[in-house]
């Protein structure tokens, strides 16, 4: 094959590779849950992004492959080894230089993406309450707390989660209105716990004795299931609760209605302890026993007060 003939067909490979690899990124949108957040947004970007990459990658190589079985094969009969590689400067510059390329290339992607979440409100403030510092909590050096429509003190504990809104509201059910941003203060009662909601691509730890802040700004109206990343023991699968994300008039509605007739709170959790054991031989393995719903213990402390 002519050395023209050659370059041509190794350009257009490499053109149509492009064009396959940025429909297969496009693709990779539909492989998460849907987004309900501006930052599960850029999160997608980011996946989106190194899925690209990485069909370009694999799919460059297979045709590398392909291409060298075609015109590179040896005749039959032919049992001499080929051009041999090693000591060619060219080629030892090629392969050095171009994965160190493409890990800064992504690495720099990667933090562009984590600096547009940082101004859509992401930072994640931590306050690092000691003896010397319970009255004004510490930020880091250079962090400031973000502008919010709303914020909503979350509490997670073995095994239940609670959540306090504006003029004290408690609800074991996560309201937030759409399109406005809301503080979200996590604090764990006891072990560590993770706050994580799939559609909201955002999965933060929960220490105890730190109260941890979290802003995130819904875009999508519907109902979704928060759940605990982290394993906290025996009922671990049943700490979860229901997240609503509506219209700022019907999260104002909800506030009034829960405010003026409180809902009834259940605990799974509390239900499945009491039921009896459904095994012949107990187990005797140590069980965190479900405490009272933080939401009863909320409202028995304002009552007291």
């Amino acid at each position: 094959m002519p050395r023209f003939l050659e370059y041509l067909l190794i350009a257009g490979y490499i053109a149509v590779l492009l064009v396959v690899s940025h429909w297969i990124g496009q693709c990779a949108y539909n492989w998460m849950p849907v987004e309900a957040t501006e930052e599960a947004q850029k999160v997608d970007s980011l996946f989106s992004f190194l899925t690209s990459i990485g069909a370009f990658i694999v799919l460059g190589l297979l045709g590398m492959m392909v291409y060298s079985v075609l015109f590179f094969r040896a005749p039959k009969n032919d049992y001499s080894e080929g051009h041999p590689s090693r000591g060619d400067i060219r080629l030892e510059i090629l392969w050095t230089a171009a994965p160190t390329l493409l890990v800064l290339w992504i690495a720099f992607q990667g933090f562009n993406i984590y600096q547009q979440l940082n101004i859509l409100g992401l930072g994640q403030i931590v306050h690092l309450h000691t003896p010397l510092e319970l009255e004004a909590p510490a930020y880091a050096s250079d962090d400031k707390p973000k502008p919010s429509a709303e914020t909503i003190d979350v509490f997670v504990k073995q095994w239940d989660w609670s959540f306090r809104y504006p003029n004290n509201v408690i609800s074991n059910e996560l309201h937030l209105p759409v399109n406005l941003r809301t503080r979200l203060n996590l604090q764990a009662k006891d072990v560590l716990h993770s706050f994580y909601v799939p559609e909201f691509r955002l999965q933060q730890y929960i220490v105890p004795g730190r109260d941890i802040d979290l802003v995130v700004t819904p875009t999508r109206t519907g109902e979704y299931k928060l759940k605990d990343a982290l394993f906290s023991g025996t009922y671990f699968a049943l700490l979860e609760a229901n997240v609503y994300i509506e219209s700022p008039q019907q999260y104002n509605q909800w506030l009034s209605k829960v405010q003026r007739e409180p809902a009834s709170m259940k605990n799974q959790a509390v239900a499945e302890y009491m039921q009896p054991p459904k095994t012949m031989f107990k187990s005797n393995w140590y069980t965190v026993a479900p405490e009272q719903s933080a939401i009863a213990e909320e409202r028995k402390v304002m009552n007291d007060t």
